[in-house]
């Protein structure tokens, strides 16, 4: 059977991801659709909208045929681990190609522009230290360099945010023993980060989620451009857990965790560094709100999505030295769900695979630690009951099987 990789979020699933899938089956000629998804917090340092449940059936039921969890050591990540994690497990499944959504639309200008990054990296690595040394933060540090080294000569935008993506599922894809294929599509109407909805029926989840907020709940609005699947999976969150997840729900639990640690212990949790942890506990001191604080704590040097990675690891207490000691590689996949194809693809390669597949948390707790602990922390957030009842499935839920 031949098979075709996705790297996905779902927060939640929206048309644009529809057609992504579709695309994605078709280009590759594909008979059965991989996600590697996202679990509880995601690439940009958020809490998912709703749990990862929920955005496995609403994918299952709009077109993917499996749905694997990437592990928190990756999915609450800068883009080259983010990317070295999911290019890792789709190898790991035996998947022929990977498609991912691009503003490039072709995979040349990914190639051409990996092999030029790749030539003078001995050149651009002190101009970005030298940007960094300025004030400026690690992304806008990259940009100016490769600006100034390359003179915008690079033949992709590497100012646009899926196309960064795209470059390190390239990079990562190039590492490997035994590349897949690459494959891209170019993004179908809305931008990334667009918080409008507007006319038509392609929307960005930004934009879906801040209708969500501002609509309080009421789902009709996003009603065009989300399938069918979708608005079902969150009418269903809203009547069992009474809310979908935003970071001013962990804000309690944020600002306890940072007025209770010192500055020691700040600086020891990952990706905290250069005395930012003085500024996190000052702000949090004064701060009543989570949009308060974040706007007190960001910088020049440090965007708003670095800091919300920070922020997760802070409050989930994760420390550098674990984390380095786990994203050194991908140690197993564990299964979200499937369907009837799904099951049959995974029986074909499953005596052939080296990575040990989970179905069940509660039977590889070791293994699965911060993945646990995320999960743990997530529910947190929510009414004493409605936190038992999503801990209850996260320990003990077998993967979604659709027919």
């Amino acid at each position: 059977m031949k098979t075709v990789g996705i790297v996905v979020e779902y927060n939640p699933f929206h048309n644009g991801h529809l057609y992504h899938v579709h695309k994605a089956r078709e280009s590759a000629k594909a008979e059965v659709v991989i996600a590697v998804m996202s679990g509880h917090f995601l690439q940009r340092g958020e809490p998912a909208l709703v749990n990862k449940w929920a955005r496995t059936r609403m994918a299952l039921q709009s077109g993917v045929d499996i749905v694997v969890e990437l592990p928190y050591v990756f999915s609450v990540q800068k883009a080259e681990f983010f990317s070295k994690g999911a290019i890792s497990i789709l190898q790991g499944l035996f998947c022929e190609s990977f498609c991912f959504g691009s503003e490039s639309g072709h995979t040349a200008p990914f190639l051409e522009t990996l092999q030029q990054m790749e030539t003078s990296a001995h050149s651009l690595e002190p101009l970005i230290r030298q940007y960094m040394n300025q004030g400026f933060s690690f992304p806008k540090a990259q940009t100016l360099a490769r600006e100034s080294l390359f003179e915008q000569r690079l033949p992709l935008d590497l100012s646009k945010p899926n196309n960064i993506l795209g470059f390190h599922y390239m990079k990562a894809n190039k590492a490997l023993p035994h590349p897949m294929e690459p494959l891209t599509i170019k993004r179908h109407q809305a931008d990334f980060h667009e918080e409008t909805l507007g006319s038509q029926s392609i929307a960005s989840a930004t934009g879906i989620r801040k209708a969500i907020y501002e609509q309080q709940g009421q789902l009709h609005t996003i009603s065009p451009y989300v399938p069918a699947a979708t608005l079902n999976e969150l009418s269903h969150y809203l009547n069992e857990y009474g809310q979908l997840h935003h970071w001013d729900m962990y804000w309690p639990l944020l600002q306890y965790r940072l007025l209770s640690s010192s500055t020691e212990e700040l600086a020891q949790i990952y990706d905290v560094s250069e005395g930012i942890e003085y500024r996190l506990k000052e702000a949090a001191r004064f701060s009543s709100n989570f949009t308060e604080f974040m706007q007190t704590v960001k910088t020049k040097r440090y965007t708003w999505t670095r800091i919300q990675r920070m922020l997760v690891h802070i409050l989930l207490h994760v420390s550098k030295e674990q984390m380095s000691a786990s994203i050194k590689s991908v140690q197993y996949i564990r299964l979200l769900g499937m369907n009837g194809r799904g099951r049959e693809y995974l029986n074909q390669i499953k005596k052939k695979m080296t990575l040990p597949l989970i179905t069940r948390a509660a039977s590889s707790k070791e293994m699965l630690t911060l993945d646990l602990k995320a999960s743990e922390v997530y529910a947190l957030g929510l009414s004493p009951h409605s936190s038992r009842v999503l801990l209850h499935s996260e320990f003990n839920k077998q993967p979604v099987i659709l027919p």
